[in-house]
């Protein structure tokens, strides 16, 4: 049988889940096991380097630093100092599952240094642990509808510890129409304001859609602030600035939410058994989930139609994480979601058989896109942000500057993929 990596194609589903009270029980047990396993590997990485920080040969220094080496390899060490997590309603894959998370944060860190090294896990609101399908029947084929984790029919799934549990979603035009569908890691989550997730990594050696039709079509696109994005045919589509609309909202009920903490803490009583406390964290949490519910559709519906109007689609690389450190421009650039846009186009070109690719945004503003002249070389001034209108002094060609620019990115696109 194949492994989930062998598989030719690959699709996250995920789905809302509506448990019983006795099921949320077994979801918090084992989002408590699944952090206290991460925070245990990564409390030995932290005293093992400590301690081999010290150069001298201490025989007391060389024993601790082979049993943590020892302890660290063993699959099975932390249930056996750690008893509640042999509790029968312990998912034995969330264990393991915590485990290669963890080494997946190392794997991160060393291929991208500032994705900074892993850490202790907060316990907070939010809880999230994985488990993994298994296929053991050699009788029954492999689909969706066997392993231990599988649909039961169109409305419900079997989670194992969790049993049967209703779901709900536009996942059955997906699933209707393919029986060969294998369910790999799974995860169980719930956020802030307790609404429980189901999200599935799915494998098979089919398409999931069909591949949409060519149209001969290329475009580039400029991203920026003022406009969400500039195609290089001209179009132009605004900046929703979802956050700001909130923002006078947000930051109320965020003042009164600290006015609620420091009132419980004066009394001494827990934040948890605080209701006034608890009831105006759920209006902040809902605040803030609405604004990303509502960017994230607006992100895949121009996604989507991009991947589906074009053949090819030409973006900047775009390194958000330098640009917020502009403060005058931080809240707008966290407000467009540039970053997740990025990913939505990349993952949708492949799932409807298209093209994407970024280019290096270095002088796509300042160069002409006709004579190709850049502006600031031969005694010419650069062009400031203020300069949203230009001719060029070589050829004389006028200029929109975000149109300009996508016609740039578009171009090296074609000279990358040539």
């Amino acid at each position: 049988m194949k492994t989930m990596s062998e598989l030719k194609y690959h699709y996250g589903l995920k789905m809302c889940i509506h448990p019983s009270t006795k099921q949320k029980q077994i979801i918090k047990m084992n989002s408590d096991v699944s952090r206290a396993v991460y925070n245990a590997m990564v409390a030995i990485d932290k005293e093992l380097y400590q301690l081999k920080q010290v150069k001298l040969p201490i025989d007391t220094i060389q024993t601790r630093i082979a049993e943590l080496e020892k302890r660290k390899k063993a699959q099975n060490h932390l249930a056996t100092h750690y008893t509640y997590m042999k509790h029968p309603y312990i998912d034995s894959h969330c264990r393991s599952m915590a485990m290669r998370s963890y080494k997946a944060a190392w794997n991160m860190f060393r291929k991208v240094h500032n994705a900074g090294t892993p850490n202790f896990h907060k316990k907070t609101y939010e809880e999230k642990y994985q488990t993994s399908g298994t296929y053991t029947s050699k009788k029954k084929p492999v689909n969706m509808w066997t392993g231990s984790i599988r649909f039961v029919d169109n409305k419900h799934i079997n989670i194992p510890k969790l049993g049967i549990i209703r779901v709900s979603g536009s996942y059955r035009k997906l699933l209707d129409n393919k029986d060969d569908i294998r369910i790999g890691t799974t995860t169980i989550s719930k956020n802030a304001f307790g609404i429980y997730y189901v999200s599935m990594q799915l494998g098979s050696d089919t398409p999931f859609v069909k591949e949409l039709p060519k149209t001969n079509s290329q475009v580039g696109i400029d991203l920026n602030t003022d406009n969400f994005l500039t195609t290089s045919e001209g179009n132009v589509i605004a900046n929703p600035r979802f956050y700001r609309t909130i923002k006078g909202r947000l930051a109320k009920a965020q003042r009164k939410l600290s006015r609620r903490y420091v009132r419980a803490k004066k009394e001494g009583r827990s934040l948890r058994d605080s209701k006034n406390y608890q009831k105006q964290r759920m209006v902040v949490s809902k605040l803030m989930n609405r604004v990303r519910n509502q960017r994230n559709k607006f992100l895949d519906e121009m996604s989507i139609t991009l991947i589906k109007n074009h053949d090819l689609v030409v973006a900047e690389n775009l390194r958000s994480k330098n640009m917020l450190k502009n403060h005058a421009l931080a809240m707008s650039i966290s407000d467009v979601g540039w970053r997740t846009f990025l990913q939505k186009l990349e993952y949708k070109s492949e799932l409807y058989g298209k093209t994407f690719v970024t280019v290096n945004p270095k002088n796509t503003t300042q160069t002409c896109s006709e004579c190709g002249h850049v502006m600031g070389t031969k005694d010419t001034d650069k062009l400031t942000l203020k300069d949203r209108e230009w001719t060029c002094p070589i050829c004389n060609t006028y200029h929109i500057r975000d149109v300009n620019a996508a016609k740039n990115i578009l171009n090296k696109g074609l000279k990358q993929l040539a």
